[in-house]
């Protein structure tokens, strides 16, 4: 079995100098809203839990996994990583580790995405998991970080399935669950099946997020927003192709979760723009802002896509988008939070919330 170490590639492992952010700018307190735990693992988180399980895992056979030409090995290189996921403590674990790195970055609020779905796949107690994760999250909030989670389907294991990860969250019943999402390939299903799940989550309280637009075209977001009732898109880079789409968003008010480094990672910007790859300044972030679209910026899976949050600010500026402009999406992030409203005031303001945690 290969050994781990500790690996320069992830951003959280240095100190990165740039003149491309202010010091007035880094010491905003930010938000994390588009963040999914499995996709935070490090290399050595990886490495820790491969050999618990006796998985032969490297730091190199890590990166290697790491690495990924199309979205379809994305989704390959995350199930395996996901797999080394058995246990609650293993949930524990990468909460932990992702709260130190959230922390670091002066983020105050994060909505974590759990992927339910696959726990139920692997015939795992999503409630188990879930408590191990809240009662790890706990200790954070004291530090000056609040999370809150977002109960996630994968789109193509059927809307069956996406029912039941529905059913766990309100088995959990927990404030801390504040949404319900659909993540995994959106060309799998038409999103008209969907729609009893997400009534069912309505129901019961959740906010309704939608992975659309990543790698399908504008109907998939648009059909999100009037099919389904989504209040958020992760991603909706594809909305640039749709100038009838983007008035939508911009007079609805839909914000789109935007992941640049993601996007490149993917592949999914090179696909949307025709092109055998893409580079960061080519993305559409700067065209969505200025049309008035609502824009929150976030990691998506930092470990697995070599980013952080300050990453993708700075990617944002070498897109072109001023620092007045990166300020503004920062403070977007607070608006449109699953919190209330005197919390997205307080937040802003100390970097604390005035709410307790359930």
């Amino acid at each position: 079995m290969g050994q781990c170490r500790p690996t320069a590639a992830s951003p959280l492992s240095q100190e990165i100098q740039s003149n491309l952010l202010s010091a007035d700018f880094l010491a905003l307190p930010k938000t994390e809203l588009h963040l999914h735990l499995e996709g935070s693992l490090q290399p050595e988180t990886v490495c820790a839990l491969a050999a618990k399980y006796g998985v032969p895992a490297s730091t190199r056979e890590v990166l290697q996994r790491y690495a990924y030409r199309d979205f379809l090995e994305f989704i390959e290189s995350f199930k395996w990583v996901s797999s080394l996921l058995r246990a609650p403590e293993d949930f524990a674990l990468a909460l932990r580790h992702l709260g130190e790195q959230l922390l670091a970055q002066n983020v105050v609020y994060a909505e974590i995405t759990l992927s339910v779905g696959v726990m139920l796949l692997r015939h795992q107690s999503a409630e188990k998991n879930f408590e191990a994760i809240v009662a790890a999250a706990e200790s954070f909030h004291s530090r000056g970080l609040r999370l809150n989670f977002v109960f996630d389907a994968v789109r193509q294991f059927g809307a069956d399935a996406a029912m039941k990860v529905v059913d766990a969250a309100e088995r959990c019943a927990s404030k801390t669950i504040v949404a319900f999402g659909i993540g995994g390939d959106e060309l799998s299903i038409p999103v008209k099946e969907f729609r009893p799940v997400y009534e069912k989550a309505g129901a019961i309280g959740l906010h309704k997020l939608m992975h659309a637009g990543e790698v399908g075209g504008p109907e998939e977001i648009r059909q999100s927003i009037e099919l389904l009732g989504v209040e958020r898109i992760g991603h909706g880079i594809a909305a640039v192709g749709d100038p009838s789409l983007m008035d939508l968003l911009a007079r609805r008010r839909i914000p789109l979760e935007i992941c640049p480094q993601s996007n490149i990672r993917t592949g999914a910007l090179a696909k949307q723009l025709g092109l055998p790859e893409a580079q960061i300044e080519q993305h559409p972030l700067p065209q969505l802002f200025r049309h008035g679209i609502p824009v929150v910026l976030s990691t998506d899976d930092p470990a697995m896509f070599h980013t952080d949050l300050r990453s993708e600010y700075e990617n944002a500026r070498r897109m072109g988008l001023q620092e007045a402009e990166v300020k503004r999406i920062a403070k977007m992030g607070f608006e449109y939070a699953f919190i209330n409203a005197n919390d997205k005031v307080a937040f802003q303001r100390t970097g604390k919330t005035t709410s307790a945690l359930h």
